[in-house]
């Protein structure tokens, strides 16, 4: 799952980036306005985190931003400023949570699961689709009661899928939500293939159910047959 992180403090932006990491998170760095509302056009997250002191600006125009692309991320503001006004603001313009600095790094953790529950998966963590049930911070799977060793990159490509139910995504769309931005960098999407033929083959092994679908010259999606 995709996080960005707006956040002029570089010390504490490594400290945050490092920790999700170790959540199995990738979180991609914007050090201001300018540089957050580019990487909002031109890529999509699973969450947003938004300081609001920023070097170029104040970090409730990226609120705005976010309003007029008619992005649906998840947002969850972290900043200084801690005033009811600046709150109430903040919430107007579409944030999800407001986190007052200085938080605990379990706190932010704990939010960032709550809220991409709330958006991807109607608040479940437990997510269920037929015969198979996926843990989704435990990055467990099981399908009809079977235990299916899966990787990292596979089961966030599950629960990509699942939470896209009917809707075609794109290779692009789908490197760029395992790989991170870094996705724009490789000569091309090959290993979405790869991930998709491994994912398939152990779905196999314990349904009769062929969920991902080929959809020629555009990408995949998953269905109900």
């Amino acid at each position: 799952m995709k996080i960005l992180l707006i956040e002029d403090e570089q010390e504490l932006a490594k400290s945050i980036q490092n920790y999700l990491s170790t959540n199995q998170f990738i979180c991609e760095w914007a050090k201001d306005k300018t540089n957050a509302i580019e990487k909002t056009i031109m890529y999509n997250y699973d969450c947003i985190l938004l300081d609001l002191m920023l070097p170029d600006g104040d970090g409730l125009e990226i609120l705005t931003s976010l309003k007029k692309q008619q992005k649906t991320e998840g947002v969850i503001i972290i900043s200084a400023k801690e005033s009811l006004g600046t709150k109430i603001k903040g919430f107007q313009l579409g944030a999800d949570d407001y986190l007052t600095k200085p938080f605990h790094l379990s706190e932010l953790l704990v939010r960032i699961q709550a809220l991409i529950r709330r958006k991807s998966f109607k608040g479940n963590n437990l997510i269920t689709f037929n015969e198979i049930e996926v843990d989704v911070f435990s990055k467990i799977l099981k399908v009809n009661n079977s235990l299916i060793e899966i990787t990292k990159k596979e089961i966030d490509l599950l629960l990509f899928l699942i939470a896209n139910n009917d809707k075609v995504l794109s290779k692009s769309a789908i490197a760029e939500h395992l790989s991170g931005d870094m996705a724009d960098l490789l000569d091309n999407h090959d290993f979405v293939y790869t991930h998709i033929k491994n994912l398939k083959n152990k779905l196999k092994k314990h349904t009769t159910n062929n969920y991902i679908k080929s959809v020629y010259g555009l990408g995949y999606k998953w269905q109900d047959d």
